[in-house]
């Protein structure tokens, strides 16, 4: 059974809880979405479950039909949703930036702060999994940032970047992002959620 889920024009992370809630009990869901944010935000979720994501474009909108990969059916008949278990592996370890100075106090210290820090981890061992920016955070990982060299070779060795879409939606940085992926609230609980180890910055 294939259902249907307009959210065109809805905040994040809607279009993407929606789509999760309708999965659970369809084998196959048609959203519609107004915007590439949510079409991203979607295939990430839908990757992460183990579903396929296509997308059509038509005049009224952007249509995500998304797919178990392999349905199952529970014994009492009801579906999984979807190939995989219904939640992200758990990070090892997430670092969570949710402002751009380290620490309370004077804002000159708390930059220089946070650029040595970023500068450590980069340089040294181990790294977090997951580094998440939201907030003021979200400047550290967009065009004129003093650690965004530290940042990108963080990303190269494997360390997955998000940064929350509306915070920079709300500082009207979405087009100069330099590292990692925009990402949205319901990926960020997630991972803020089931990681074994969570550090807050």
């Amino acid at each position: 059974m294939k259902q249907v889920i307009d959210a065109r024009g809805l905040a994040c992370p809607q279009p993407v809880i929606d789509t999760r809630k309708a999965l659970e009990s369809s084998e196959s869901v048609i959203t519609i979405v107004d915007n590439k944010t949510a079409v991203e935000n979607i295939k990430r979720m839908a990757h992460t479950l183990g579903c396929t994501a296509t997308e059509e474009i038509k005049d009224d909108g952007i249509y995500m039909t998304i797919e178990h990969s392999k349905y199952i059916l529970e014994i009492a008949g009801k579906p999984q949703p979807c190939a995989r278990n219904n939640q992200a592996a758990p990070a090892s370890s997430v670092l969570v930036i949710s402002q751009e100075a380290m620490g309370r106090g004077d804002d000159a210290l708390g930059h220089l702060l946070i650029k040595s820090f970023f500068h450590t981890i980069a340089e040294t061992s181990p790294v977090p999994e997951v580094i998440i920016f939201f907030n003021s955070g979200v400047k550290l990982v967009v065009e004129g940032s003093d650690v965004i060299d530290d940042i990108r070779l963080l990303e190269g060795k494997g360390v997955k970047i998000l940064a929350c879409g509306t915070c920079l939606d709300y500082f009207r940085l979405k087009d100069k992002i330099q590292a990692g992926v925009v990402s949205n609230m319901y990926e960020i609980k997630d991972l803020m959620l089931s990681g074994r180890t969570l550090v807050n910055i």
